[in-house]
């Protein structure tokens, strides 16, 4: 089998070679942005680009860059699309009975505060999802039930975008670690920990983020105490389970503690002046912008309101089971298809300093069917159906209405997780990341960094650690600094990339009903990212430099 070796520097010029492997991703988020462009449109034009910037420019044989492509897709699909249509088809189920009316009128019961609903459900109710699944479902559910809830389209989306940060790290039962720890051979405990002593900061600082994002800053102010108690209640417990528990249950605890913690808070505190209007303070949005509001024809009874979270229920305790590792190693050695791709697997090699050793990568689709998250969630929504009283022949019907509603987005999907795959491959996103790595004493601040634009890049925590992990560790050691440091560095900073990857981006359009819109969500929630992901370089560079911060750092 032929092989073929990454090269970083085709040009022998760093900053030539950086602004080349920069062409697809300045495209991509260049077309979105302008808003004149359909994503799904956006998306092909730059994978176009990435193939012409990989085969012609970075040397890759185009049998190989028209493989990984294909790859790429597959996985879009698999598990990321599948996760989308499936928390659709539920989410439209409910809405077709009725339910998630009563569900909007029982949450209104909590607070009718559009600020602390957006505590609730954006923030605490979305780590809890982001902890045991990950990869798009939370903001797909808080996006859904926000635009439900009447919240404008771009709040309920920027918003779901802006909440779904600092739990990321732990997402999907700590698999952001796991991978992590997988790349660098550094303890998964001891990155864990570290990360515990980085994010805990930002899970205070999300939630006023989030409300001055909506109401501005003395809207922020009105209810200052409930956004307390809710970071409060959810960084602590990041910090303590981290540290003294283990990785992999961090975001499901504290986001029960928060929430549970949160509406016991609102039973004996309420702001003097309720906001009730679903629009962005800082945006003009126009009436066709908002959905139409449709008023309650009764006060739903307390039975029915238990019943309309059943379905939401019901997804929660599988999504928990579908995440744990012990599900995993039941199912996946029977219902599990592992293709490695002809001509593609082993034919690719990593080499220096990108690893210390050259390494071959594997390219294997691992069709782990039953296991899948989106299939756990397509069970959930077929019970609920059937609780809801549905007929079979009708959620057939639904689920074929839902595919046609996504579809679009679903090739979006495709075509972004095979830009983040060939530009892997083609050692594209090396070559940035090396850019980043060479900036000497201030490797801390743009080491994190380097992790939120793996993220931006590929739409994944998980993805950007393994992708920069090893990068993390060689550099870090390099200069002297702690390799857990730098490793975890990379997760904390990427964090802040996950709401302007254009997966995310499109996921949050998807479920908010909002086609065709991505640019200007990507528009009001780029400089947040930005600033965000600056602030926890800052932080890394206190830890790395200066006392008593440096105290908190781990040591291998």
């Amino acid at each position: 089998m032929e092989t073929w070796r990454q090269v970083y520097d085709p040009f022998g010029n760093t900053t030539l070679s950086t602004i080349a492997a920069a062409v697809p991703v300045v495209i991509l988020l260049g077309l979105i942005a302008s808003g004149k462009v359909k994503a799904h449109i956006a998306a092909l034009i730059a994978l176009v680009a990435a193939l012409a910037v990989a085969v012609f420019l970075f040397g890759m044989p185009s049998s190989l860059a028209l493989r990984v492509t294909a790859l790429g897709g597959m996985t879009g699909l698999f598990p990321i699309g599948w996760i989308i249509l499936n928390v659709i088809f539920l989410y439209r189920l409910t809405v077709e009975k009725g339910w998630f009316q009563t569900l909007q009128q029982s949450i209104g019961g909590i607070s009718t505060d559009r600020r602390l609903q957006l505590l609730l459900i954006a923030f605490s109710f979305g780590a809890f999802f982001e902890g045991a699944s990950g990869f798009g479902t939370p903001v797909a559910v808080t996006g859904a039930i926000l635009i439900g809830l009447g919240f404008s389209p771009l709040a309920a989306s920027g918003l779901s975008l802006i909440a779904n940060t600092a739990p990321v790290a732990y997402g999907a039962l700590g698999t952001p670690i796991q991978g992590l720890a997988s790349v660098t051979g550094l303890d998964p405990y001891l990155l864990g920990a570290m990360v515990g002593r980085q994010l805990p900061f930002f899970s205070l600082i999300v939630p006023f983020w989030l409300i001055w994002a909506f109401a501005g800053w003395r809207g922020m102010v009105q209810i200052w105490p409930a956004v307390l108690v809710c970071g409060v209640s959810f960084a602590i417990p990041q910090f303590l389970i981290s540290n003294y528990v283990n990785p992999w249950v961090v975001d499901i605890g504290a986001s029960i503690i928060s929430m549970v913690c949160l509406v016991g808070f609102l039973r004996i505190w309420q702001p003097t002046e309720l906001w009730t209007s679903p629009a962005l303070r800082t945006r003009d949005e126009s009436a066709a912008t908002m959905p139409a509001p449709v008023p309650p024809a009764r006060q739903a009874t307390r039975n029915e309101v238990i019943w309309s979270w059943v379905p939401w229920i019901i997804l929660s305790v599988i999504v928990v089971i579908w995440g744990g590792q012990w599900f995993k190693n039941l199912v996946n050695p029977i219902f599990t298809w592992n293709y490695p791709v002809p001509g593609l697997h082993n034919a690719i090699i990593k080499t220096a300093p990108v690893v210390s050793k050259d390494a071959p990568e594997a390219a294997v689709f691992a069709f782990t069917y039953l296991s899948y998250t989106g299939t756990g969630i397509l069970i959930a929504a077929i019970v609920a159906g059937l609780v809801m009283r549905f007929s079979p022949l009708r959620l057939i019907q639904a689920y074929g209405e839902t595919l046609w509603v996504v579809r679009y987005s679903l090739i979006t999907i495709v075509a972004m997780l095979a830009i983040g795959t060939l530009t892997r491959y083609s050692g594209i996103d090396a070559t940035l990341g090396l850019a980043f790595a060479g900036t000497g004493v201030l490797y801390p601040f743009f080491g994190t960094l380097l992790g939120w634009l793996g993220v931006a890049l590929t739409g994944s925590d998980t993805a950007s650690n393994v992708l920069f992990g090893n990068l993390q560790r060689i550099t870090s050691e390099k200069l002297g600094l702690s390799p857990i440091l730098m490793a975890a560095a990379n997760s904390s900073g990427g964090v802040m990339g996950k709401m302007i990857d254009a997966q995310s981006i499109v996921v949050a359009s998807t479920a908010t009903n909002w086609f065709g819109h991505e640019g200007s969500i990507l528009r009001f929630v780029f400089w947040h990212s930005v600033v965000l992901a600056c602030l926890v370089g800052g932080f890394i560079m206190l830890q790395a430099y200066v006392s008593p911060f440096t105290a908190m750092v781990i040591h291998p």
